[in-house]
């Protein structure tokens, strides 16, 4: 945090200098920070939600998930951006990554390489082209994340290069990178990765994305190559009325050189309606299958098999402020929670958050 403080009074002080010396940088600063509370019918002693959830996952505290400071830069041939956090998402799902590492929301800069063509080589610490939620609680529809998110990677580090047409509709991106939700690579990992993004949008109602992961996520010793697909669409049906429908389906080998392979998918299908200017309510049902554990081990028989669904209800304070309220459910094949010193099948969340961004 501390660090964080550091850094957002050293932006300040270069925004000054540049005022100062009457230039006029292509740069801008930017802040979030959204805090939150919720209540696990489970009420665990631990304060932790179950292991798969990994955004908005403390128990009966208010706290902070994130909260991020930024600085982007941009000129016509060139861009950077840092982005430094703080909050338990970055606890939770940065966890592996050693030191500073863990306070790096964004770290990365590009060079357009064709004076005609959009087409720009970028390099560093980015979000994962992986889905269609984020990090960021106010550019998605619900409060918490789907576990279709929860459950790919959030982020990633690499080389990309992308391409946008001119007319805006089309967006073609090939990745190289360090692994699967990784700033650092595995010991012993020296397998390349591989992605590719390509995101038609043929009007501005509609959004159609397929995007891939190919690597391995374990030391060369045992590499199990994994293959991985991430399919959505996002549809505005009326001025009122949104849906979104995602399917992610992965496979990785059982061994190292196998043939045979171990498959999990997960589809999710969210509605949005606009109730009025400043209220969005939200229904998400969605579907976990990953009976072998490669993303989500549970030890027993059927492993994770589970169904999802929520309601959530928004209320924009002011343009920039944003106020919600969720109740969101699990229901497994097996007794994978724990509620009363027992196991059972059901998970249940009620919680609410604020987030303001400046």
């Amino acid at each position: 945090m501390k660090f964080t403080l550091l850094f957002a009074l050293l932006l300040g002080q270069f925004a000054l200098f540049a005022q100062t010396q009457n230039e006029q940088p292509a740069l801008t600063f930017s802040g979030y920070l959204e805090t939150y509370y919720g209540y696990d019918f489970a009420n665990p002693a631990d304060h932790n939600r179950p292991g798969f959830i990994y955004s908005y996952n403390r128990h009966n505290e208010v706290n902070l998930n994130l909260g991020f400071v930024k600085a982007a830069y941009a000129k016509e041939n060139v861009r950077a951006n840092l982005a430094l956090m703080a909050g338990t998402y970055a606890n939770a799902n940065l966890s592996a990554e050693p030191g500073v590492l863990r306070n790096i929301l964004e770290a990365n800069a590009g060079v357009k390489i064709s004076k005609t063509k959009n087409i720009w080589i970028d390099a560093g610490i980015f979000s994962s082209h992986l889905g269609f939620e984020s990090a960021i609680g106010k550019d998605c529809w619900s409060l918490t994340r789907g576990l279709i998110a929860e459950n790919s990677p959030y982020y990633q580090s690499g080389l990309k290069i992308g391409y946008t047409s001119e007319d805006g509709k089309w967006f073609v991106c090939g990745h190289l990178l360090n692994g699967w939700q990784r700033i650092q690579r595995v010991e012993g990992n020296n397998t390349p990765a591989f992605g590719h993004q390509l995101t038609y949008k043929p009007n501005d109602k509609v959004t159609l994305n397929s995007s891939s992961f190919v690597g391995s996520d374990k030391p060369d010793t045992q590499r199990q190559m994994r293959y991985f697909h991430d399919f959505y669409a996002i549809i505005q049906a009326s001025p009122k009325i949104a849906v979104t429908a995602g399917f992610d389906v992965g496979m990785e080998q059982t061994a190292k050189g196998s043939s045979a392979y171990n498959t999990w998918y997960t589809p999710i299908l969210m509605f949005r309606f606009a109730a009025s200017d400043k209220v969005n309510i939200t229904l998400r049902g969605e579907y976990y299958q990953d009976e072998n554990g490669v993303i989500i081990a549970t030890g027993t028989r059927n492993g994770f098999q589970t169904w999802g669904y929520s309601a959530n209800v928004d209320y924009a304070i002011r343009d920039n402020i944003l106020w919600r309220v969720e109740a969101r459910g699990f229901r497994s094949k097996d007794a994978i929670f724990t509620r009363d010193g027992a196991t059972t099948k059901d998970n249940f969340l009620l919680a609410t958050s604020l987030a303001i961004s400046f």
